[in-house]
Order: C-alpha cells, then sequence, then structure tokens
C-alpha cells in the first residue's frame, strides 16, 4: 500500500482536518486525519473511482461537496 496522502485543498482554513487516502491497485483505504490511530474505511478502488466521479458532477471538488454538507 502506498503512503497516506491528504487533499491537496486541506490546509490551515480548515485546521488541516481532512480525510487521508492510501491505495494499492485493487483498494483504496480512508481515514481520518484527526484520528489515524482509529478505524478506517477500505473499499475498492473501482467502486472509489465511480463515488469520486459522481461528485464531479454536482460538485467542483470534494472539498466543494464537504463545505455543502457542513
Amino acid at each position: 500500500m502506498d503512503a497516506w496522502r491528504k487533499s491537496s485543498c486541506s490546509g490551515p482554513d480548515d485546521g488541516n482536518n481532512c480525510l487521508e487516502i492510501a491505495n494499492s491497485p485493487t483498494h483504496i483505504t480512508i481515514r481520518d486525519s484527526k484520528a489515524p490511530a482509529r478505524a478506517t474505511l477500505t473499499v475498492r478502488a473501482g467502486a472509489f473511482t465511480a463515488f469520486v466521479e459522481a461528485l464531479k458532477g454536482d460538485y467542483s471538488t470534494v472539498t466543494d461537496f464537504a463545505r455543502l454538507r457542513g
């Protein structure tokens, strides 16, 4: 699995709180950057890609989606 990485949109204005992802050829693992030792969510790479593509239809970035949701 690759190293954890955080969105390039994460910055001081949001307290550097973000989701982090790590990927392998077949899976994407997601964790909360505020609590990296807690539970993670692992999904198939294809399912994650479909999720991100669906977001792009209505929002310019995942950050826009998060802001909309509050």
